[in-house]
């Protein structure tokens, strides 16, 4: 097998780009197969955005417990049982857009599964991934998402069509199945010695206990490290210098208007294609799937030019944290802004393309700050910054719902710009204050020891 010859972490961090990928297949698969069901059922667009929101609300009460646990029991594991219960979920549950309620908790506990993942990926990451590859390794891992993205608006727009809405979920299912035993047989818990000793200063910091010793009564706390390494003494996980620290909470803002932009876009592009440009997904083909490719190519280019000025010194690590978010997220308001006016198939597609393209460039300084700030506690201050970015799917799905709804009424229909206006403005002012917020506020230096 191919995997057998590569260094272990290229293996782990691989698996978990084939992770994020069948994640994101899923968040779309959903949208696609329950937005064709809901029209067919001529349910309104309110009804809609609670169905399509519904997912972040468990996804966003799971992040930092999902940090919190995959430090203690770590993220192998947790990853693991996140899939399987997820996958179980979407196999049992029938798609029907008039049982509101069964398909509300369904969306809810998948959230929740799925909130304990990215938490894990990032605690995984800090334990086998060094420094001096950290930018490419959570690019990689994170452009999956974009890559599963497209390639559910892809294929399943036509397997919805040939085979029912109800058939995306057990594609989804057996892709989640797969997944999980894959994970389960060619993954380990931690690095070995020869990885650490290979690896070089930064290596592995986010070793927290996975076996307490308690001593005087809980106030001392004892690690030993199982990979031969020795015990060292682990101080108490710092929580209020954690939730008090002004760069941490520059990369909580930026996620929160990142994901804000991505699960608007994700969630209503096929309607803003279908009813505001009168389009039809299936007769769209590929090029529906370029915006969420472009993703993929330019997270993956942001995460080796971040590298490459790092390891050359040609920038600071804070400077080219900085350069990157900024320059990604200026990029990305202006397309927005520019979106609705465009009313063809191609000037839409290129200009979504360029909106999420640079989005995901500017990961490769917000996203990646959580492992130079706080490589021991990555999974955790990844809890707090993605649980900001579920709030963001919370509010802006269910809030264009709503846009949207009052646009019908007032422009009676979806067909105008202006009904759509507000709709990409939003996060394009957001993008604007969140790159200001990082410009000033964030750092590239380890903060917590």
């Amino acid at each position: 097998m191919v995997m057998s010859h590569l260094p272990k972490r290229y293996v782990i961090v691989l698996l978990m780009f084939i992770c994020t990928c069948i994640c994101y297949v899923e968040r779309v698969g959903f949208s696609i197969a329950y937005t064709k069901a809901a029209d067919a059922a001529d349910v309104n667009q309110s009804t809609k955005g609670l169905i399509l929101s519904t997912f972040f609300y468990g996804y966003a009460v799971s992040q930092v417990p999902g940090g919190w646990v995959a430090q203690c029991i770590g993220g192998r594991r947790v990853l693991f049982l996140s899939f399987v219960l997820w996958s179980l979920i979407t196999a049992l549950v029938p798609l029907d857009p008039l049982q509101v309620k069964t398909l509300v908790v369904a969306r809810l506990l998948v959230g929740v599964a799925q909130g304990f993942i990215f938490p894990s990926i990032h605690t995984v990451l800090a334990q086998w991934v060094p420094p001096h590859e950290r930018s490419r390794s959570v690019s990689l891992t994170t452009s999956g998402m974009y890559l599963g993205a497209a390639a559910g608006m892809l294929f399943l727009p036509s397997l919805v069509k040939f085979k029912g809405p109800e058939s995306v979920f057990l594609a989804e299912a057996t892709l989640g199945a797969l997944w999980a035993l894959i994970w389960f047989k060619l993954s380990s818990e931690l690095p070995h010695r020869d990885s650490l000793k290979a690896a070089g200063p930064g290596f592995g910091e986010s070793l927290l206990p996975l076996s307490e010793i308690k001593e005087n009564k809980g106030r001392l706390q004892k690690m030993k490290l199982e990979n031969g390494v020795g015990s060292v003494h682990v101080p108490k996980i710092p929580w209020k210098g954690i939730i008090l620290s002004l760069p941490v909470w520059a990369i909580v803002i930026n996620n929160f208007t990142f994901h804000y932009a991505l699960y608007v876009l994700m969630n209503w592009l096929p309607t803003y294609f279908e009813q505001g440009l009168q389009l039809s997904l299936q007769e769209m083909g590929s090029s529906k799937m370029l915006p969420y490719l472009n993703m993929f190519l330019f997270s993956n280019i942001g995460g080796v030019v971040a590298d490459y000025c790092i390891t050359k010194k040609i920038l600071s690590v804070t400077k080219t944290r900085k350069f990157l978010n900024t320059f990604g997220f200026i990029i990305a308001a202006a397309s927005l802004m520019v979106l609705p006016s465009l009313r063809t198939s191609t000037g839409a597609v290129v200009c979504s393309s360029v909106s999420l393209g640079f989005l995901a460039l500017g990961r490769a300084g917000f996203a990646v700050n959580h492992l130079d700030v706080a490589p021991r506690y990555a999974g955790i201050v990844m809890g707090f910054s993605n649980t900001a970015g579920t709030l963001a799917g919370v509010i802006g799905v269910g809030l264009t719902g709503r846009i949207l709804e009052a646009a019908k009424i007032e422009h009676l229909g979806l067909s105008t710009p202006e009904s759509w206006r507000t709709v990409f403005f939003v996060p394009a002012y957001l993008c604007i204050f969140s790159a200001l917020i990082f410009l000033l506020f964030s750092t590239g230096e380890k903060i917590f020891n």
